[in-house]
């Protein structure tokens, strides 16, 4: 299902561009009003095709994060559908290291500059892939913004469902969250804590996320 990933503009670090070739085995389930058109962007309080390709990410940003924008991050592509040849490619402005760490159904996987190739990808298959990324802007006095995305997963022309949880950890007390585009909605649901948060959002459509961050006013 999966044929391309595409650089994201920019420096964000997670992207997705999932090119469906045999999406069609997956889409039974769905009508044409559940496929987003291009320009198209819809959140969705329920998923209409469950069990599908779903995406997470981890970033972990500590004190140095903050003074050189560099993090840490975890990125998993699940529930793949069977396809000859996945690319998932990384914006090579900003990322510094790209490690495989877990495959699954994947026939073989390597790192080819600034991507990653899968080879005989099997229904039901995942990747999980590590990487270091200069993802972190400073928009002011203490206060940072991290990107996310673009984040899709393409039928023809036009967007399927998928399922994104993106995750932000740090030190506790060390950021807190001001907001989040999107905000929490119906398919957008977010939980913060004093050690990170996490956005989990259904949608069908192309998807750039931010986080707004700033020092707790007790760290300042």
């Amino acid at each position: 299902m999966v044929t391309s990933m595409r650089p994201a503009p920019r420096w964000r670090a997670w992207v997705i561009a999932l090119a469906t070739m045999e999406a069609a085995s997956r889409a039974t389930a769905l009508t044409l009003d559940d496929v987003a058109r291009e320009g198209e962007l819809r959140f969705l309080a329920e998923r209409p095709d469950p069990g599908a390709y779903r995406y997470d990410a981890e970033a972990r940003i500590d004190a140095d994060s903050l003074r050189e924008g560099v993090v840490t991050m975890r990125t998993c592509h699940r529930q793949l559908d069977p396809n000859p040849r996945i690319v998932v490619a990384f914006n090579p402005e900003r990322v510094q290291s790209i490690d495989i760490v877990s495959t699954e159904g994947v026939g073989r996987a390597w790192v080819e500059g600034r991507r990653v190739e899968l080879a005989d990808v099997r229904r039901g298959g995942s990747v999980c892939i590590d990487l270091r990324t200069r993802a972190l802007e400073p928009i002011g006095e203490g206060r940072w913004r991290l990107h996310a995305g673009p984040l899709m997963r393409r039928y023809l022309d036009g967007y399927l469902p998928m399922e994104a949880e993106l995750k932000v950890v740090w030190p506790p007390g060390l950021l807190q969250v001001t907001t989040t585009d999107p905000a929490p909605q119906p398919g957008v649901k977010l939980s913060a804590g004093t050690d990170g948060a996490t956005l989990h959002v259904t949608f069908a459509g192309r998807l750039s996320a931010t986080w707004e961050l700033q020092r707790p006013a007790a760290a300042r």
